[in-house]
C-alpha cells in the first residue's frame, strides 16, 4: 500500500519523539512491503519564528493532500508567559482542528501490566482498566465569540454548541461504544449549563436508536471523581471540547505517565495522530522525553487512516515488549534510564527481526 504522511513536529520534544516514531513507521513500512512517502511541515511556535503563523497555508496544503498527519507538540515558554502575545503556537493548533474539520479526539486509556505499580493509584483499581474518551474538538468555548471589554477588565468566552455537532460526535461514541463494551457514558453539566441540557437533549432522542448499547448521563465533575474512584467502570466516554480536555488528562496519570498515551483526532479531511502530553520545553534537546505516546499514536494512525491492523498490532506488541524489557526513559525507569534515541531504535529494531 502508499502511505502519503505529512510530518508536524512542532515545539520542544516535537522533533525528537517524532524522529523515534518515524523509525518505528519506516520498520513497519519495510517489514509489511509498503510504500511510504513523507513529508515534513511548520507548526506551532517554530512557524511563527520563521514564517509568522503558527499554521501556515504549506503546512495546511501538505495536510490536505497527505492520507494522515503524524504531529508531535505546540507550546513555547515565551508565549506561555506572554499574556499580551497577539500570535500564540496554540492557535495554530485550533486552526489545524478547525481547517481539517477534526471534530473529534480519541484518547485511548489503557493500562501497561508491567508499569502497574507507577499508576498514583492502587493495583486493584487500575489494573485490566480499558476506555476511551471522545472528546468533541471543534465547538464550544474553545470557539466561541470571546472578547475584552474596552477598559480591559472585563473578559467573556462564550459556549456554543449546534445540534449537528452534538449528533455526530455522540453517533461517533455510538459506533466505538458498539465495537467495545457496549456501554456509552455521556458527560455535560446539564444541571447548570444550557448548552449541556441540548447535548442531553440530543442524547435522549438518540438513545432509542442504539438499543443494544447501555447509555448512561454523568455530570462532569462526578465524572472527574469516578475516573479516579473506579476507572474499570469506563467504556466509551463522550463529552464536550473543554471538559474532555480537561477529563482525558486527568485520566492519563492512571497509566503512570503522560508520555504513554496517543491520540487520534478525526472528522471531515486528514485525520492527526498526536501524543497527549504537551511540548516539555524543559527536556527539548537533551534526549530524555518519552516517545512512546507518539509512537502508539503512530500505531493507531497505521489502524485507523489505513486501516491496516497487523502493522498497528506489531507497534503495540513492540511497545509492549520494551517496557517488559525495562528499555524505557527515566519518567517511568527504575534501574537504568535509557535515553529517547535508544527506546526507539530498540522498538524500531524489535519490530524489525
Amino acid at each position: 500500500m502508499k502511505l502519503n504522511i505529512a510530518i508536524l513536529p512542532g515545539d520542544g520534544i516535537g522533533p525528537e519523539i517524532i524522529e523515534q516514531a518515524m523509525k518505528t513507521v519506516k520498520a513497519v513500512a519495510n517489514k509489511f512491503n509498503h510504500e511510504l512517502k513523507y513529508e515534513y511541515g511548520l507548526t506551532g511556535a517554530t512557524a511563527i519564528d520563521q514564517v509568522g503563523d503558527p499554521y501556515p497555508a504549506e503546512t495546511h496544503e501538505l495536510c490536505m493532500k497527505s492520507d494522515a498527519v503524524l504531529f508531535g507538540a505546540i507550546g513555547d515558554p515565551k508565549y506561555d508567559n506572554n499574556p499580551k502575545a497577539t500570535v500564540r503556537p496554540e492557535q495554530g493548533l485550533l486552526a489545524m482542528r478547525k481547517k481539517l474539520g477534526l471534530y473529534a479526539n480519541i484518547r485511548p486509556v489503557e493500562t501497561f501490566k508491567s508499569l502497574l505499580h507507577k499508576s498514583p493509584l492502587r493495583r486493584e483499581l487500575v489494573e485490566g482498566a480499558d476506555f476511551v474518551c471522545i472528546r468533541e474538538l471543534t465547538g464550544g468555548i474553545y470557539f466561541g465569540e470571546k472578547g475584552r471589554s474596552e477598559d480591559r477588565n472585563t473578559a467573556f468566552d462564550t459556549c456554543t454548541y449546534t445540534r449537528e455537532e452534538i449528533e455526530r460526535i455522540l453517533k461517533l461514541g455510538y459506533e466505538f461504544a458498539a465495537k467495545r463494551g457496549k456501554k456509552l457514558t455521556v458527560v455535560d453539566k446539564a444541571n447548570v449549563l444550557e448548552t449541556s441540557r441540548l447535548w442531553r437533549e440530543v442524547a435522549q432522542e438518540m438513545e432509542p436508536n442504539y438499543p443494544d448499547i447501555k447509555t448512561e448521563y454523568m455530570f462532569v465533575d462526578n465524572a472527574a471523581m469516578q475516573i479516579i474512584q473506579w476507572p474499570k467502570n469506563f467504556d466509551v466516554m463522550v463529552t464536550e471540547n473543554m471538559f474532555g480536555d480537561i477529563l482525558t488528562d486527568e485520566a492519563s496519570v492512571i497509566t503512570g505517565s503522560l508520555g504513554l498515551l496517543p491520540s487520534a483526532s478525526v472528522g471531515i479531511h486528514t485525520s492527526v495522530f498526536e501524543p497527549i502530553h504537551g511540548s516539555y520545553p524543559q527536556a527539548a534537546g537533551k534526549d530524555i522525553a518519552n516517545p512512546i505516546a507518539t509512537i502508539l499514536s503512530a500505531a493507531m494512525l497505521f489502524e485507523y487512516a489505513f486501516g491496516l491492523l497487523d502493522e498497528s498490532k506489531v507497534i503495540r506488541e513492540a511497545v509492549a515488549a520494551s517496557m517488559e524489557a525495562k528499555i524505557v526513559t527515566e519518567d517511568i525507569a527504575e534501574g537504568k534510564a535509557y535515553k529517547t534515541s535508544e527506546v526507539g531504535d530498540w522498538i524500531a529494531n524489535y519490530i524489525s527481526k
